[in-house]
């Protein structure tokens, strides 16, 4: 049996022992498995191989050099991917055709821009593609495949869209365009300027002036011609269609947040804002440089000091040229106090009283930095739109339509939560053939595709307690396609609903972790699929159930096949705090039960809302090697998606709301008493780390727990949360004027005395996400605590994700040295 046809086999072996009906009802109990899993082998390791931090901290590139950004070609016969040059940060793109062997072939640089792209669009009767190649356009002829390069300059362009009269829209800067593919012929749609209306030329005011234009005839006389130029000029515009059509005037000193064009070229959507201004005072110096200076290199504010400007949503009339600004007042809730309690709270605190009352929200469209979806989304028949609104102190999320006629936005849905509204599961859009949204929502707990006629009610197609993510539409209407977690939180499979009858059908049983990609003509699945022991790959199946996978790449190298890394299983952990247990990764050395008690690591993975105890090949793959090379030396390791990770629901994801650190730090307690009821683990010689929100935590649980854990490691920490990013941790906290007490509460500065047992704090000095100036407060206030229990490394060229080899070794050589000297 060759490698191919048993790596499958295998996986789907291992698949069909995991799968399981899909779940029904909000008030049913967790339908998910929670046995142990893992998935075996696909590789054959030589186990008597000895793992060495020298190899596993070394460049990635003798791992292999996975695919990367596949997408389909335009006749669905062949897909693009770029792959990692080696040695080199240069990517490469191939094609590899369906009915090829290997891994495709290079494709050259003069032959890039024929490729299309992953965001190419289609006109509606799919004969024509149109794409975007370093800011020019290109469209092909289908099916013959004739391309023509639309524009060869140096104003990018962007935006595509095929108008329902046949012409290619797209905008270079804020001024719109049309492109005639028959005649050639290119004309402006629209102009949009952040300046101040022109107005006819006047006296200027003021004693002076007046007098000036009284006494000398000169100036009179230039007056005059002014006014005449001024006013033939504005007559020519109305009188004469061969002219461009007069610019929108926004208004100095406001800033474009988006514009969305309708089909019909007809209306136009804008959002704008005020201008903000960068604080000169944001900045990180950089020690090592080219030319041996101290860089101060500019970054990002700091929640504590940015306050999001509210969006006036603007509806632009391209036929009569008037502009009506749409108010917010009709969206339910969007004069509420939704953080009175919160701010009663803080009141209390300070001894004084708080009075709740209506207040008119800022609100604006959902184009945060996480989410690149447009926020307005007009129906493919020009007639209809709907946008995507939030609110700016994350408590609620809108999805509205328009009366053009009335103009102004009727509510759809509304998402209310009390802790935040998700960054993530909010794709939405209109089916193809009537006026019904689709879109996902967390609102029953998980989040699910819905559809709901403009004036009928939304109907739920998907229920259960798991997770809906990347819905695929079909061009007839037939079907959503969708990632889902259904069988166990930590495998992913693809899965359609039948907009018919409402069934849900699963198209893949592959065991891991697998993402999609539809192709152009609909009839096939590209997918990426990995495994704790497989990187990503790319594979190919017929778009129904059941139908046969075939594999397309194969770039692990022959040195990663022999490494004797063992897949972890997963674990639920019962939880002290809840129903829901924690599911986490456990890696086990050889005959851990025999003998004296095991020493043991927690590891606590970062970002807080991300997914790493999951089936499928971790980012985290660095870690996974130094686990594995533990249970070379008789640790037992555990990884657990603690409270706040993603993959199990809006319940888990906002446990921290207001008190991060805690729940956190409550279910490493728990993983702590598993191991030692479980894996044979003695208490007192555990220890942990992590980085970023990982290291967070490693701060919280030794100065707040300081039994739990002999030793910990804090890699490029958050020690206060007032001076971290606004969109993350506005969302968890609020702000720290409104709600104080939720920093105090989360950061660990304030818990600094705690600190009993020896703490590494590892540092990137160039670090744009977790500032340097973290650790340097925090260690000021461990010195000025005459605390000795802490140790400080320094990484002077390295930014929050390490890119040198030799920073990564030096890291984990004192991680392991300190659990070695205390465990």
């Amino acid at each position: 049996m060759t490698q191919h046809h048993s790596t499958l086999l295998v996986l789907a072996l291992c698949s069909a022992l995991l799968s399981s009906p899909l779940a029904a009802k909000k008030a049913e109990p967790l339908s998910y498995q929670t046995t142990p899993v893992s998935v075996p082998a696909v590789h054959t390791a030589d186990s008597s191989l000895v793992l060495s931090m020298e190899q596993i901290m070394a460049d990635p590139d003798w791992i292999g050099r996975q695919p990367e950004a596949a997408y389909w070609s335009a006749d669905s016969s062949q897909v693009f991917y770029q792959q990692k040059r080696e040695g080199s940060e240069l990517r490469d793109w191939y094609a590899r055709p369906l009915n090829a062997q290997g891994n495709g072939t290079p494709v050259s640089l003069a032959q890039l821009h024929t490729l299309g792209s992953e965001t190419a669009i289609y006109n509606r009767d799919r004969s024509l593609q149109a794409w975007l190649f370093e800011g020019d356009v290109f469209v092909r002829l289908l099916p013959n495949g004739a391309i023509t390069q639309l524009t060869r300059d140096n104003a990018a362009q962007s935006d595509l869209q095929f108008l329902l009269d046949g012409r290619l829209a797209y905008r270079e800067g804020w001024s719109f365009y049309a492109h005639n593919l028959v005649s050639g012929q290119r004309t402006e749609l629209v102009s949009l300027k952040t300046e101040d209306s022109p107005k006819a030329p006047a006296v200027p005011s003021g004693y002076l002036a007046q007098e000036q234009h009284k006494l000398i005839a000169f100036i009179a006389k230039e007056q005059q011609a002014a006014e005449q130029r001024y006013q033939a000029k504005q007559q020519l515009k109305q009188q004469n269609n061969s002219l461009a059509p007069g610019a929108f005037y926004l208004g100095k000193g406001m800033q474009v947040v988006a514009a969305s064009l309708s089909p019909k070229a007809d209306y136009m959507l804008v959002s704008v804002r005020k201008a903000s201004k960068r604080n000169d005072n944001d900045i990180m110096p950089n020690y090592i440089t080219a030319n041996g200076d101290i860089a101060a290199q500019p970054v990002r504010g700091r929640v504590n000091d940015v306050v999001p400007a509210p969006q006036r949503l603007l509806l632009l009339n391209l036929q009569d040229g008037s502009s009506t600004e749409l108010s917010y007042s009709s969206l339910p809730g969007y004069n509420e106090d939704v953080l009175a309690e919160v701010k009663a709270e803080n009141a209390k605190a300070r001894g004084e009283k708080y009075k709740s009352e209506k207040v008119i929200r800022d609100i604006g469209l959902m184009t945060d930095w996480y989410w690149s979806q447009s926020a307005i989304r007009w129906h493919s028949n020009g007639q209809q739109v709907a946008l995507m609104l939030k609110a700016l102190d994350n408590k609620d999320r809108w999805i509205a339509t328009l009366d053009f006629a009335g103009k102004k936005l009727l509510p759809q849905h509304r998402l209310h939560d009390k802790a935040w509204v998700n960054y993530a599961f909010n794709d939405f859009g209109w089916l193809n053939n009537s006026d019904t949204l689709y879109y996902l929502s967390e609102e029953t707990g998980y989040a699910h595709l819905y559809v709901k006629p403009l004036k009928g009610k939304a109907k739920k197609l998907t229920s259960g307690t798991f997770e809906v993510a990347n819905p695929v539409l079909t061009q007839d209407d037939s079907y959503i396609y969708f990632q889902a977690n259904q069988s166990h939180p930590g495998i992913y499979e693809v899965y359609r609903a039948v907009l018919a009858s409402g069934e849900v059908e699963q198209l893949t049983k592959l065991g891991g972790s697998t993402s999609f990609s539809l192709s152009p003509d609909e009839q096939k699945l590209l997918l990426n699929f990995s495994t704790n022991l497989l990187p990503n790959e790319l594979y190919v199946a017929e778009a129904k159930p059941a139908a046969a996978v075939t594999r397309l790449t194969h770039t692990v190298s022959e040195l990663f096949k022999q490494m004797p890394f063992k897949a972890p299983q997963i674990v639920a952990v019962p939880s002290s705090h809840g129903e829901q247990p924690v599911f986490a990764k456990v890696y086990y050395p050889d005959n851990y039960q025999q003998g004296e008690k095991r020493r043991a690591v927690i590891f606590n993975h970062g970002a807080g809302y991300l997914q790493n105890s999951d089936l499928g090949w971790s980012g985290y793959f660095r870690e996974f090697f130094f686990h594995n090379l533990l249970t070379q030396q008789g640790y037992v390791v555990m990884d657990m998606d603690y409270r706040a990770s993603k993959g199990y629901g809006r319940d888990w994801r906002t446990a921290i709301y207001r008190r991060m650190g805690t729940p956190e730090i409550e279910d490493l307690a728990d993983g702590v008493n598993w191991l030692v009821e479980n894996a044979n683990v003695d208490r007192n010689r555990i220890g942990t780390y992590g980085g970023s929100y990982g290291g967070f935590m490693t701060f919280m649980a030794l100065f707040t727990q300081p039994d739990l854990f002999q030793a910990g490691a804090a890699l490029r920490p958050v020690s206060d949360w007032a001076y971290y990013n606004h969109p993350y941790t506005s969302n968890i906290l609020n702000t720290p004027a409104i709600d104080p007490i939720a920093y105090e509460r989360s950061s660990p500065i304030y818990f600094t005395q705690g600190l009993k047992k020896p703490l590494l704090i590892n540092a990137p000095m160039v670090d744009d996400n977790v500032f340097f100036q973290d650790v340097v407060r925090l260690v000021q206030r461990l010195i000025e605590q005459e605390n000795i229990n802490f140790e400080t490394a320094i990484y002077p060229v390295e930014p929050h994700g390490f890119r040198q080899p030799s920073s990564w070794l030096d890291e984990y050589r004192r991680i392991y040295k300190l659990f070695e000297q205390n465990l």
